[in-house]
């Protein structure tokens, strides 16, 4: 038995029929239709490119992202936004992180008025330097927004596997029984699909967007044969400048350590599951990334994020070394060893970041300078 601020009894068991919409027929946007189809909901999902949603529709299986699981029959597979949302309760946006804002803008002609939005993407929007949740609040302004992220793959959770995600939506902080992140809970919560409500909107968006980035990082120096050591202290390290940023902005350090932040982090850092991961590993080795990914299409948010992650740190003068070596060898296309001895080579600094400490490394005092910055 839930009770809500006035002690009202909340009835999660019996709550009404929701319709969700899923917007974005990649890998994630299929696996969590799934999970809403096994929730009971009516279930609708958006596949931009049409042959691809006609082939989803008739065969049960979207092979192109997420082939292998079989899509129950209860989905409604399309490629018109219009029909998929028009009676949706709630609108999950399952894009790449870049094309977000244009996606909310179609939607504002006929998303139904009651609709709660859920931003399932991460990243930052590189134009504007702007979180996701503001993006969306920008171009459909009347709706409620909530944001969800979590340390998740999507075929796992496609196969049924036991996961938790965190649901963010910023009125939890008033009654997190009668929240908008409470109602996706609920509506989405299954027997193995856990979500966890938070009212930090910030810190779980911030988390989502930086843990892709330093999943390259792992990935490069997993290609490079670096061992348990040096991803344990990647992990460290970059769930620090996780917890730079977030609180920056106004998020809790504290989130960092919940699902959103070392889960997620943990998780895409240690597994070639991780497209991540993989990507950081092909660059690591000189491989192709149509390579590694066998010819599909796949998005790898931690590259275009590499850039609008670090220019948001700069602005608010974060210090994000890690990131920052992303960004050199991804984008300014620097050679990895370079990179790498920039990296190692820093000033050795204090763990806690505020005793102001910062000793010359005893190698080289010179060593970094073409690389000042990183």
């Amino acid at each position: 038995m839930t009770r809500d601020n006035n002690g009202t009894v909340i009835d999660f068991a019996n709550c009404p029929r929701t319709h969700i919409a899923v917007v974005g027929g990649g890998a994630w946007g299929t696996s969590l239709a799934i999970t809403s189809a096994r929730a009971g909901r009516p279930t609708s999902l958006w596949i931009r490119e049409a042959e691809i949603a006609a082939a989803t529709a008739a065969t049960r299986n979207n092979t192109v992202f997420l082939p292998g699981y079989a899509l129950p029959d209860s989905i409604h597979v399309t490629a018109d936004l219009a029909s998929a949302t028009r009676d949706a309760d709630i609108v999950l946006l399952v894009v790449p992180s870049q094309h977000l804002r244009s996606i909310a803008a179609q939607l504002r002609g006929f998303l139904p008025a009651q609709a709660t939005v859920v931003i399932c993407s991460k990243g930052v929007e590189q134009d504007t330097g702007a979180l996701l949740s503001v993006v969306v609040e920008e171009e459909l302004p009347d709706h409620a927004i909530a944001v969800l992220s979590g340390p998740t793959f999507a075929a796992e959770v496609a196969a049924g596997m036991p996961s938790a995600v965190t649901i963010a939506s910023s009125d939890a902080a008033l009654n997190p029984a009668r929240s908008q992140a409470a109602r996706v809970a609920r509506a989405l919560g299954t027997k193995t699909f856990r979500p966890y409500v938070s009212d930090d909107v910030i810190g779980v968006e911030v988390s989502g967007a930086v843990k892709n980035v330093l999943a390259i990082a792992s990935g490069i120096a997993t290609g490079l044969g670096f061992g348990a050591n040096t991803r344990a202290a990647l992990v460290s390290r970059g769930l620090h400048e996780i917890q730079g940023l977030s609180a920056a902005l106004g998020g809790r350090r504290e989130t960092v350590t919940g699902l959103s932040g070392v889960g997620d982090l943990t998780l895409t850092c240690s597994s070639e599951q991780s497209r991540n991961m993989r990507f950081g590993m092909a660059l690591a080795t000189g491989r192709s990334a149509a390579d590694v990914f066998e010819g599909r299409p796949v998005v790898v948010e931690g590259a275009d994020n590499a850039v609008s992650v670090t220019n948001l740190a700069r602005r608010h003068a974060i210090d994000m070394p890690i990131c920052e070596a992303v960004r050199a060898i991804v984008v300014d296309r620097l050679p990895i060893p370079d990179v790498m001895n920039a990296l190692l080579q820093r000033p050795f600094k204090d763990e806690r970041a505020d005793l102001g400490l910062s000793i010359p490394h005893s190698i080289s005092r010179n060593a970094a300078k073409s690389m000042a910055g990183i």
